[in-house]
């Protein structure tokens, strides 16, 4: 296997983008960085990965048939049409390499003007990438089932766990988490390690969703169709049929959940994905942490005369509670609208009247 240089593509064009050569033997031989204004230009003997934000790539595991990289391509584009609710042209499908028999195969979806956007700003840099890799998929997989590996990079925060794979902002890690155990990856000797791994044997390339010759357009008719003949698979032959039936229904409902899945891709397997994202700006940890909420929560209870600030609890995944005992209940209206100028959304879950006075019980969250 020939060197590699392993580059980070950084989220911002401004920041540079730091670089790795990794020697024959997966060890580490230089570093650096590069900016558009200059830096060390590649052997061409050395083929190159990038490591892209892995926040702008929904990665799913999913059952696909035989096929061509295209059939294949479009097969997982048509599977994943409901989780992406986003226009086919406007995206660029990857599958990962064959896995065993019956076994389900990465994919990954990605905004093509994005991908084309990190083509064009490694060509800056005076970078032509053979591999684009999103950085979770560099975070190895636990050894438990029941546990996710977690890797900063930069202000997100990769998990990755069996089958899963998804870049979240650190507040909602417990929440993503949904009980599983979270173990950070914080050495910075193990995180070069992981990296290199994944440079070394890529479990999946971006860029083999814009490869020469891909024909481009055709929307979710056509992915359907190629879907159908790549099909010797039951599931797909029943969805292409059922495109017949229900494409207008399915286009009407994808318009109207886009909006909330594209702020919470996540979301996508709910009933009812405006409800769910209702309850997780409820629940989730609001800006700044626990500590930020109470210190508002303070500020505002102290600010209307008579109020009390009686609990305050933080619970993962049911967000940040408190009861104040107030003497009006307009009294909530106030502190609701300084929490609000905090940057916090305050939700009242009960209101009882006790002694003459108001007892409200309510949660914290982000707006």
């Amino acid at each position: 296997m020939k060197p590699i240089r392993l580059i980070l593509i950084p989220a911002s064009v401004d920041d540079p983008a730091p670089w790795l050569i990794l020697g024959e033997d997966g060890q580490v031989r230089e570093r650096g960085v590069l900016t558009p204004e200059g830096g060390a230009a590649a052997p061409a003997s050395l083929r190159t990965v990038a490591i892209a934000p892995g926040a702008e790539t929904t990665l799913r595991w999913v059952d696909l048939p035989a096929g061509s990289p295209a059939q294949l391509r479009a097969a997982a584009a048509w599977t994943m049409r409901e989780t992406v609710a986003a226009a086919p042209d406007r995206l660029a499908v990857a599958v990962g390499p064959a896995a065993p028999s019956g076994e389900p195969r990465l994919v990954a979806v990605v905004s093509r003007a994005l991908l084309q956007a990190w083509i064009e700003h490694l060509e800056a840099l005076g970078v032509r990438a053979d591999v684009i890799l999103p950085d979770v998929l560099t975070v190895p997989e636990p050894e438990e089932a029941e546990a996710l590996n977690a890797v900063a990079f930069g202000d997100g925060l990769a998990l990755r766990g069996r089958r899963f794979a998804a870049t979240v902002q650190p507040d909602l890690a417990d929440l993503v988490a949904a009980g599983r155990s979270v173990v950070p990856i914080e050495d910075p000797a193990a995180v070069e390690g992981a990296l290199a791994a994944a440079a070394r044997f890529p479990p999946l390339n971006l860029l083999d969703a814009v490869e020469p010759g891909r024909r481009a357009g055709g929307g979710w008719r056509r992915a359907a169709a190629l879907a159908a003949a790549a099909a010797v698979s039951p599931l797909i032959l029943v969805l292409a049929a059922a495109l017949r039936d229900d494409l207008a229904a399915r286009s009407i409902e994808t318009r109207t959940r886009a909006q909330v899945l594209q702020r919470a891709p996540e979301l996508a397997g709910a009933d009812d994905p405006a409800a769910a994202l209702s309850l997780k700006a409820r629940t989730a940890p609001p800006p700044g942490g626990v500590s930020a909420a109470a210190a508002a929560l303070y500020g505002a209870v102290e600010r209307v005369e008579g109020a009390e600030l009686d609990i305050l609890v933080a619970e993962p995944g049911e967000g940040v509670k408190a009861t104040i005992s107030h003497p009006a209940y307009a009294d909530m209206e106030a502190i609701r609208a300084d929490m609000t100028r905090a940057g916090m959304a305050v939700t009242v879950t009960g209101t009882l009247d006790d002694a003459g006075r108001v007892v409200s019980d309510i949660t914290i969250g982000a707006l």
